[in-house]
């Protein structure tokens, strides 16, 4: 077996999605192919991923139906659903938060590693994940 490439995301709208993912997040687009069919006008196949390097990506997948709609931003019931993880804690949720990602808890110190909460513009918890602190207790 290899690794796991994508992950569904639901979104109300492509474009504002990879606005948001690319702009914000500072995701990369990987993909962006038309994929019309005649019981999907409009559809495409939409690829983000965190960074170059970046094993799995997000397929943002536009809601098509009600029960798809009313599960945009909560596809987990409320749980964290995406980890990020990063070298840099405290320096890239300075830089979310500058450009407007939700920090919904502020970095902190855990026994697996330094953690902050992001909420995004849907409403999907993230945790961003990095190494813990030299001396490894909480900061200051």
């Amino acid at each position: 077996m290899g690794h796991l490439s994508l992950v569904t995301l639901l979104v109300p709208d492509y474009d504002e999605a990879i606005a948001y993912y690319t702009g914000r997040m500072g995701f990369e687009l990987r993909e962006d192919t038309p994929l019309d069919q005649p019981d999907a006008p409009g559809k495409r196949w939409v690829v983000v991923a965190p960074g170059p390097g970046a094993q799995t990506a997000l397929l943002l997948a536009r809601a098509a139906t009600g029960p798809q709609r009313e599960r945009i931003g909560d596809q987990t019931g409320g749980r964290v659903a995406f980890f990020l993880t990063t070298d840099d804690v405290d320096a890239d949720v300075r830089r979310l938060a500058a450009a407007g990602v939700s920090v919904e808890q502020p970095p902190r110190d855990e026994p697996y590693g330094r953690i902050a909460v992001l909420v995004d513009r849907y409403g999907n918890r993230w945790d961003l994940l990095g190494p813990g602190r030299p001396g490894g207790g909480p900061s200051a």
